[in-house]
């Protein structure tokens, strides 16, 4: 009953966040006739992208930096900004219509888009360009941006051993997103697709911010980085870039007034989670969740029990090492340890971004659980040591038999904090690619532009989680 109402409770306090922060907007929709007009206005877009460099060196427009296209996109419907600012084609008519928005101004700059690929890798660069030269370029591109019937995709066979690793930087129709069954499509998968082929090879398909994805391509996790992505000088400095294969237009999107579009709880409840089978992505990401926090601590655990026998060891060298890990451990932030096991440390060895994950949070995992396990021994007397020796019992019996009920009776209640904790930080494994059950709710949202439902049923995972854990932890420790 108590874990009812708290959902309840929870529920109904989101849904009037959602209402209070929907309000406030201009009660006419802005009209622009030129770039000119910004002035005044505050303009969202995704960080670090060509917009925010433009419009920050415009002393009479601030800019409201997103960390994604889709929250840059919910500032201006929750009246933070006033005018969202990206490619034109980002925004299908589907999609505008659907979050009450429209196309104020199309810009008259024109950018090239193309494929970026790791420094140096001529081969790969040169076999694109190629494909590029000879694909149905103009009939593609208007299939998916302008409906024109699609292009029949060509025969091959393909070996799946070696697929051809892409990552996308952009979750939104028609350019690239997630649909139906979890399979990526749009205009750049569909030219992946075709040039995967044409080498004989599948696509893997991950989603990745911009930074991270050029880190991949740096250090030879991706073949292949896009995403609309425009060719810049700047960006040239660090990867390189096949031929163009479209160009595109910037695109000024603001508030529809005369927009109806007011969907409520079970429309929104079918889009989020019935749609394109898009509750199959939270199962996979909380299966996902599940398999990195369980197998962390499974592995910490007993890593742990190894430094807490180093720590209350008779030789010097063996607690300093100890001492030296956890200090090392404690001060580094973990998703900044997670980046180094997984860019550096790990890079070009062929392991799995989710064994990555689980061995970098059972290093961190058994730091604490190491010093949780000495405080909980050393808070049971030496008298009960004592008189267990003096009764006639073995070191061993004696510690298994008479210390170690009472160290876990005492360290319990920490131990379970910490695998809460664990839980929650995973969280941040999809900067890894890895699609969890946090990345499962942004990839949703990054197609439905829905920030309130899957945040809140992510919310009400992650609490039920923490609670079976702490549960399960009682019922198998405690006697």
């Amino acid at each position: 009953m108590k874990l009812t109402k708290c959902i309840h409770w929870v529920s109904g306090a989101l849904l009037l966040l959602n209402t209070v922060a929907c309000s406030g907007h201009h009660e006419e929709s802005i009209e622009l006739a030129s770039e000119a007009d910004l002035a005044g206005l505050t303009l969202s877009c995704s960080a670090g992208n060509y917009y925010e460099h433009k419009y920050s060196a415009r002393e009479d427009v601030k800019v409201f930096a997103c960390n994604t296209e889709t929250d840059a996109v919910q500032a201006v419907r929750q009246g933070l900004a006033d005018v969202f600012v990206s490619d034109e084609v980002v925004m299908s008519p589907e999609a505008m219509e659907q979050l009450g928005l429209k196309m104020a101004l199309r810009g008259e700059e024109s950018f090239d888009v193309a494929f970026a690929l790791r420094k140096g890798n001529v081969q790969l660069l040169s076999r694109l360009n190629g494909f590029l030269s000879s694909a149905p370029l103009d009939e593609i591109v208007a299939h998916w941006l302008r409906d024109s019937p699609a292009v029949a995709m060509p025969d091959a066979v393909l070996d799946e051993e070696t697929p051809l690793r892409c990552i996308v930087c952009m979750n939104l129709a028609p350019v690239c997103y997630l649909g139906e069954g979890g399979q990526w499509q749009g205009m750049d998968p569909d030219l992946l697709r075709r040039f995967a082929a044409s080498l004989g090879r599948t696509v893997e398909i991950k989603f990745q911010d911009l930074g991270s994805a050029i880190i991949a391509l740096e250090t030879g996790q991706a073949d292949i980085v896009s995403g609309n992505l425009f060719v810049t000088d700047e960006r040239k400095a660090f990867v390189d870039f096949s031929d163009p294969y479209y160009a595109c237009h910037p695109g000024y999107f603001v508030l529809d007034r005369d927009s109806k579009t007011h969907p409520g709880l079970r429309s929104r409840l079918i889009m989020n989670f019935v749609q394109e089978g898009r509750w199959k992505l939270l199962v996979g990401g909380l299966c996902e969740t599940l398999k990195i926090t369980l197998t962390a601590i499974l592995l910490g655990t007993m890593l742990g029990i190894g430094l807490c026998a180093a720590r209350r060891s008779r030789r010097q060298w063996l607690r300093s090492a100890a001492g030296i890990y956890g200090t090392v451990i404690q001060g580094v932030p973990t998703l900044v340890l997670l980046l180094i096991m997984f860019y550096v440390v790990f890079a070009g060895a062929g392991i799995s971004a989710s064994s990555v994950a689980i061995v970098t949070f059972a290093l961190v995992f058994a730091s604490s659980a190491g010093s949780i396990f000495d405080t909980a021994v050393s808070s049971v007397p030496k008298g009960q040591t004592e008189a267990g020796l003096s009764l006639g019992f073995t070191p061993l019996k004696t510690f298994t038999g008479i210390v170690l009920p009472q160290a876990v009776s005492k360290g319990l209640p920490l131990y379970s904090s910490e695998c809460v904790a664990l839980l929650k930080s995973t969280s941040i494994v999809g900067y890894i690619a890895i699609q969890d059950l946090t990345r499962a709710s942004d990839l949703i949202r990054s197609r439905t532009f829905d920030a309130l439902v899957p945040l809140l049923l992510i919310t009400l995972v992650y609490f039920l989680l923490a609670w079976l854990i702490r549960r399960l932890l009682n019922l198998v420790l405690v006697k």
